[in-house]
């Protein structure tokens, strides 16, 4: 697609005044506060389960973390085989739509040593086989086939309520993990799973690093308002419907701008961002990288849409990620 959004040069100097509730701080950690419900699902902690792959280098457990609510998250959990000392590990939340899929189509990390814990996100997995953690708390009727209008009455119910907590807590779980070295932690994610990824790292102190790819849920006003793809048109098609609560559906959504976990986080971060993007417009990623609190660094791929630079921005991010744990394993 042709470039439709601001020019490099406007994106590079776009920082907008972004609404920001007065409670945001005190709504997440009483959210992250929160003990599960009573009576929730099982685990009451994380499992990991081996799993039989066919993998021979690599040992494989399928992840069960107690997420919102208790309510178990799904995931992958790869460790190379042979490892003889704690590991960095790389965690990863996945694009919209996608599930956590098969073990084996989640080889790049594990392979270059690392252990690699992938994320499912609850209720999603349509546009990629293997989702497998149900959704238990939908909010209320009536929302927009997708997950950004699920429960978007108010904060309490919102979808990425639930999705936001359980990456903290996938994040937190594999903290604890025997094996892996809790200071070496990176966070991880294209689209969705880099704007759940900017919330994580504005929610866990003490990151090693975060890699944002063309990261979505950032100004997602201005998303709604310049996305003529799905699936920021989601928003504007439930405002379409329900003229009177444009004002209500923008207050719910500020408690979830990753732009605001952005301006919070302190870990240094490597982010994408594609010219020709138009699943997440440029301004809208720029939106988060220019009020990103720490060290940062940005590749733009002028000539790209939301596929980003794909397998050549890998290349970046395993340089990226080797300098950050070496130099944390260096400090231990």
């Amino acid at each position: 697609m042709p470039l439709t959004d601001l020019s490099l040069a406007d994106c590079r100097a776009y920082r907008p005044e972004l609404p920001q509730p007065p409670d945001f701080d005190a709504f997440w950690a009483r959210t992250l506060g929160e003990a599960p419900a009573a009576g929730g699902s099982p685990p009451d902690k994380p499992v990991f389960t081996a799993v039989d792959t066919g993998l021979t280098q690599l040992r494989t457990y399928e992840a069960t973390v107690p997420g919102f609510g208790g309510a178990p998250v799904r995931g992958w959990l790869q460790l190379p085989v042979g490892a003889d000392e704690l590991l960095g590990c790389v965690v990863e939340f996945v694009g919209y739509g996608r599930g956590r899929g098969l073990p084996h189509e989640h080889l790049f990390w594990a392979s270059a040593g690392y252990a690699h814990l992938v994320m499912d996100t609850r209720g999603q997995g349509w546009s990629a086989a293997g989702g497998a953690t149900p959704d238990t708390d939908a909010g209320a009727a009536g929302a927009v086939p997708g997950f950004l209008t699920r429960g978007i009455e108010s904060p309490e119910t919102y979808y990425y309520r639930r999705v936001f907590t359980d990456a903290v807590r996938c994040v937190e779980a594999i903290r604890e993990h025997p094996e892996i070295d809790a200071d070496r932690i990176v966070v991880t994610g294209v689209s969705q799973g880099g704007g759940i990824a900017l919330a994580v790292a504005g929610l866990v102190p003490g990151l090693a690093g975060v890699l944002p790819d063309v990261p979505f849920l950032c100004n997602i006003r201005r998303g709604a308002e310049t996305a003529g793809v799905p699936p920021y048109t989601e928003i504007a098609e439930y405002l379409r419907l329900h003229r009177d609560r444009t004002d209500e559906v923008f207050a719910t959504l500020s408690y979830f701008d990753a732009a605001l976990f952005a301006a919070r986080a302190t870990a240094p971060a490597l982010f994408s961002i594609a010219m020709m993007d138009e699943i997440c417009p440029p301004s809208t990623c720029f939106t988060a990288y220019n009020h990103y609190a720490g060290p940062k660094d940005v590749r733009v791929y002028a000539f790209n849409g939301h596929e980003g630079d794909a397998a050549f921005h890998q290349r970046e991010q395993l340089a990226r990620v080797r300098s950050l744990l070496a130099g944390r394993a260096d400090r231990a």
